[in-house]
């Protein structure tokens, strides 16, 4: 089963179970909630702009919203690996260093991904610590292809690639003071 499917399928079973065996755990929300729960992370426009438009988030409580961005971070760190992926599919066979650093970010931000996945199964058991952990550790995949394009000075880490790195480190600020806010 392909990650992104797997984590579909999680993600509507952790809303299904806890809309119908537990009414309680979510409630009927609206925008409010997510003005308050953005407040406490490190980039409110960006946690409103990624929750709003998203129709679950307005039935989902704070757990909920963790896991929609949650879902926002897989799909910026998968997108970026597979964008690297077709970086390296059209790097030319005479540069196999671009080749090399272009393979090992693709498999970062695969990684990334993974514990973002690992961060969805944390929150389901209230497990904030591990659930933080694992988004520390999305977070800082990134700074490993970053270093992985300084091993070699004759490479330039491209705009786009920082571009991204912003993006998804940004994401896991926002999921990261939402666990926080969990776990008080």
């Amino acid at each position: 089963m392909r990650p992104s499917a797997f984590i579909f399928l999680l993600l509507s079973l952790v809303f299904s179970h806890n809309i119908f065996q537990q009414p309680s755990v979510f409630v009927n929300g609206d925008m409010k909630l997510i003005q308050e729960t953005c407040k406490n992370t490190k980039y409110y426009d960006l946690c409103v702009s990624s929750l709003k438009p998203n129709a679950s988030s307005t039935k989902a409580d704070t757990k909920g919203l963790a896991l929609i961005m949650v879902g926002v971070g897989m799909a910026n760190a998968t997108a970026t690996s597979s964008y690297l992926s077709s970086q390296l599919l059209s790097t030319t066979p005479t540069d196999p260093v671009l080749k090399k650093v272009l393979r090992e970010c693709a498999d970062k931000y695969g990684y990334a991904a993974d514990a973002l996945q690992d961060s969805v199964q944390d929150l389901a058991t209230d497990s904030y610590d591990y659930a933080y952990m694992h988004v520390m550790g999305a977070s800082d995949y990134p700074n490993a292809c970053r270093n992985a394009f300084k091993r070699y000075p004759g490479l330039a880490y491209p705009s786009e690639l920082a571009r991204r790195e912003d993006g998804l480190k940004h994401i896991c600020d926002v999921v990261l003071g939402m666990i926080d806010h969990l776990s008080l």
